[in-house]
């Protein structure tokens, strides 16, 4: 078992269009607008987080916005990520909104948050976004391998990343398979499963093996999967936890008994049901 700390540029990995994106950031689905949102993300950064992964849908983007400002860490050391609610009309104009509630010029990636309405309609709209500067990358989330593979024999900008649900127990290897065959960068969302995973037996195995916790064998498993991982927390100590990720590796074994806990057969479906 590894343990020395990884180096920065481990951290860190190169999308296709060349920028650099943190594999691990903060997610802040389901944190209210306020205090609780402000401090989760402050606390993250104080902690040594440099990427914060929100949405138009989330309705936080200004406390994500106000949490960044009060942190005093530069604009260009933060990788902010949004995404654009398929339920407006333009993703071009919904972002220039995003970036007044977050307080800035660009965000680093704007995804279309879900297909709704098709793989390809909106993704006009992102390119122009990021033709104006306003979105350095833009991607996608919740797209299955057909609606990826359309997209893609459409785009002039093709999508840098693929944003899915994804852990040990959601594994989904086939899409993973189709978005890295096509140099397009998979990230997790609800890689601790918003916490069911924690106490499933075989996770507790292999943390007690490696003398780690749950959740840090859950996120290092998605690191050595080539994942970036976003675990969402609003407990100081938890988001503390999920970050020291870092200066362990898991051993084939321990990765090979937490892909047997799949319960998606390997799709290459993004969802077992849709929820638009």
């Amino acid at each position: 078992m590894a343990t020395n700390p990884a180096p920065a540029d481990e951290r860190s990995r190169a999308l296709a269009d060349g920028h650099q994106i943190p594999v691990l950031g903060l997610g802040v689905w389901q944190v209210p607008d306020g205090p609780e949102c402000v401090n989760a993300v402050r606390w993250a950064l104080e902690l040594g987080y440099r990427h914060v992964d929100t949405a138009q849908a989330y309705g936080n983007e200004e406390s994500v916005g106000q949490a960044l400002r009060d942190s005093g860490v530069p604009r260009d050391e933060v990788y902010i990520t949004t995404k654009f609610y398929p339920g407006g009309k333009d993703p071009a104009t919904e972002v220039e909104h995003s970036l007044r509630r977050l307080g800035l010029d660009y965000v680093d990636l704007y995804l279309v948050h879900w297909p709704q309405g098709g793989a390809l309609w909106a993704w006009s709209g992102m390119q122009r976004a990021h033709e104006r500067g306003h979105a350095r990358s833009i991607g996608i989330s919740n797209f299955n391998a057909t609606e990826l593979g359309a997209l893609l024999e459409a785009a002039t900008v093709p999508p840098a990343v693929n944003q899915l649900q994804l852990s040990p127990f959601e594994y989904r290897q086939a899409l993973i398979e189709a978005c890295e065959k096509r140099d397009v960068a998979v990230e997790a969302y609800s890689p601790l499963g918003t916490g069911r995973h924690l106490s499933h037996r075989a996770v507790h195995a292999v943390a007690q093996r490696v003398g780690r916790t749950p959740a840090q064998v859950l996120l290092r498993w998605g690191l050595q999967r080539g994942l970036i991982v976003l675990p969402k927390s609003t407990h100081r100590e938890r988001i503390e936890e999920n970050s020291q990720i870092f200066d362990f590796a898991l051993s084939d074994q321990d990765v090979a008994e937490l892909d047997a806990c799949d319960g998606t057969a390997g799709t290459d479906r993004a969802l077992e049901r849709k929820w638009w």
